[in-house]
This record gives C-alpha cells, structure tokens and sequence, in this order.
C-alpha cells in the first residue's frame, strides 16, 4: 500500500466513551431540561425512547465517525438500567460487527442511574458480568447513592465473583471525593483486584492539596488501579506530571459525543489529546510524544492490552528528530495493523495540530480512506 509520504501513526484509542446515547444522524437536538447530574439522568430518561437510544442505528452513527478521526479501539461505557435492562450491551455488540468488526470494543456495563438506589440494578450489573462484559461500572457511590461503602462493596463482590473489572464515574469533588478514593484504593488492596480496577474523571485528585493527591496516586501506581480523564473545560486538569512521575496510567476519551448531555463532540480523540496538552502545558516534544502515545499505543492496556511497558510505550526524548518518526510513539514491527496516516512533518506536528486523517487501518484492514 502505498504511503505517499504521509506520516504514520499508531491507531488512536477512546479510554472513555458512551456510544450508547448519542443523537448523531438524527435531526438537531436542542439542549434542555434541568441543570446538573440528576437533571441530566432525568432529562435523558425522559426523552431517549423517542430517539431510538439504544439503537442498532444510532449507536453505528457515532462508531462511524470513530475510523474517520482515526480512532481504532474503544472502551465504552454502557448504559445498564430498569428501563433496558442488558439491551444496550447487545445493541453496541451488534453495531461495532456491522459498522467495524475489526475495532476492538471493551464494554462497562454503566448505572447511569445510580446502582442501590433503584433495587435490581446491581443484580443486573452481576448479570452483565456473568455474560462476559469486561467490566462494570458505578457512579458518584457518595453524591448518586449516598452510601459509597454500600456501593463499592456490591461493584468489587462482583469483580471478585466474575473476575471482571471495574470502571467507577467519580465525580464528587475534593475531600468527598478523595475519601472515595481511599475507598476504592482499601477495597482493591483487601481483594488483590490489582491491575482491574479504574476511576473515571476523579476531580478530586486535581481539587485536593498536591501532597494528598500524590499520596493516593502512589497507593493507586502500586495497585494499578488507573484513570480516565476526558480533558474537561471549566475543570483543574489532572495533575499529569505527577501521575506520570509515580507510574499511574491515564487513558484520555471523549466522553459523549452529541447526546442529550451536551450537544458538543465530533468524536476526534486528536482533539482531546491537543486540548489535553494544552491544559497540562505540554510543551516540550517529550512531552507532546507522550501524550499521543497516552492517546495510543500507552492505551493498549485499557482495552484487553497486557499492559507491560504501557505506561511510556518506549517514549524518550524526540532529540532533535529521528529518522523513524513513528516508533518514536510505538509503532514498529510486531505491533497491531492499527495505523493512521496523515499530513504532518513529526508525531508532535500531527498532535498541535490535528491535520486530517487520510488513511486508516483497523486490524489491517481499510477503515477510512480520502486518498482516493
């Protein structure tokens, strides 16, 4: 195949997405209904049957995008409720195998209505579980549930049941949140979860004092227990150089993209991976190859990678340049047929700015082609 002298790149990896719940192919949705977390839900529940959420459709409108941007692998958070039971699990299965068998898709089964609160719920997250989801999620165990003990201690008995893992939305804030941490870090160690468990977001580690949040980190290097951050505007970034000085992982998603929770997103992981940059002032090209390969190959682990080595994916110095740009990201022989060719001098180039992708490949095969 012929290159043209583009530059290649290891196929772009989404940590944290809701494919599930997007609006995309449907006529405009104007944003509404009340402000904040449960206004959303509320919100959301309300009007998803209406737009066929989920639904084989839907959901293929939003993986169709993915390959375009240069996106190759995903982990998605699923929505697990009363109100569709496992459905969407299905759903998202269905549409990855028409849309793009060869991406890779790792499921959470997600209570984006909270896991104790509505009785039924956590039997259907163990369900999930028992029929091969990756994972199973959770959601503000403190601001959603109100017992954080209580919900922790049914997401980590299934996790020790099923031998799945665990992918936990945090959001509440400082020492509230950190609390929660501490919570997760105790129950992870007392369990040997070691390497299976995730936060997602985690605010908190970016609100508390920088001694605290470098005392949970190393706790969390030495269970593996990683995070997720969606590089959110209006938010204190994640603390990266300190995350990456004590070996936590961090996975960057776009969270959702046009659904009823915000009307924002093309679903372009290069976007997030600049703004991500951008936020934590990445600056030096060291520092702008390790975040694309935070965007990459160093995702591996998050969906079914074995995650020796992830952390910096063979990353040094750029050094003035090389004449083999693309391993300067991981991207060698032996690797998956996941790559991205795009118009750009340098894997730092492609990141600052975000040139086209104009060829993809998913699993060796032409995912997106505008070549032709």
């Amino acid at each position: 195949m012929d290159g043209r002298g583009l530059l290649a790149i290891p196929g772009l990896i989404n940590t944290h997405a809701h494919v599930d719940k997007s609006w995309w192919g449907r006529p405009w949705q104007s944003f509404g209904g009340p402000p904040g977390l449960e206004g959303r839900i509320s919100h959301e529940r309300a009007r998803r049957d209406e737009l066929g959420i989920p639904g084989v459709d839907v959901t293929g409108e939003v993986l169709r995008q993915f390959p375009r941007h240069g996106t190759t692998a995903i982990r998605t958070h699923v929505d697990v409720d009363l109100g569709v039971g496992l459905r969407g699990i299905d759903v998202v299965r269905e549409a990855v195998e028409q849309t793009c068998p060869a991406m890779r898709c790792t499921i959470v089964a997600f209570p984006q209505d909270g896991a104790l609160r509505r009785p039924g719920v956590v039997d259907l997250l163990r369900r999930a579980a028992e029929n091969g989801v990756e994972h199973v999620g959770g959601l503000d165990p403190a601001g959603i549930d109100r017992d954080p003990a209580g919900q922790l201690d049914a997401l980590f008995d299934i996790a020790d049941a099923t031998g799945c893992g665990i992918d936990i939305h945090l959001h509440d804030p400082g020492d509230l949140g950190a609390f929660e941490f501490e919570l997760i870090i105790e129950r992870t160690r007392a369990l040997d979860l070691k390497g299976r468990v995730n936060i997602a977001h985690g605010f908190a580690l970016a609100d508390v004092p920088a001694a605290r949040a470098r005392d949970l980190a190393e706790q969390m290097a030495e269970l593996e227990i990683s995070l997720t951050s969606v590089a959110p505007v209006g938010r204190a970034p994640m603390p990266a150089r300190m995350l990456r000085e004590v070996g936590v992982r961090l996975g960057l998603g776009t969270d959702g993209i046009r659904d009823l929770w915000s009307p924002y997103g093309p679903g372009d992981m290069m976007e997030i991976a600049r703004q991500h940059a951008r936020m934590t002032g990445a600056r030096y090209d060291e520092e702008l190859l390790h975040v694309l390969a935070q965007t990459s190959t160093a995702a591996e682990w998050f969906v079914g990678g074995t995650g020796e080595g992830d952390r910096d994916s063979g990353v040094t110095g750029w050094a003035g340049g090389t004449d083999d740009p693309a391993a300067a990201v991981g991207l060698g022989v032996g690797s998956r047929a996941d790559i991205v060719l795009l118009d750009a001098e340098n894997p730092m180039d492609a990141l600052v700015r975000a040139p086209a992708r104009q060829l993809v490949l998913v699993g060796g095969e032409i995912a997106h082609d505008e070549r032709r």
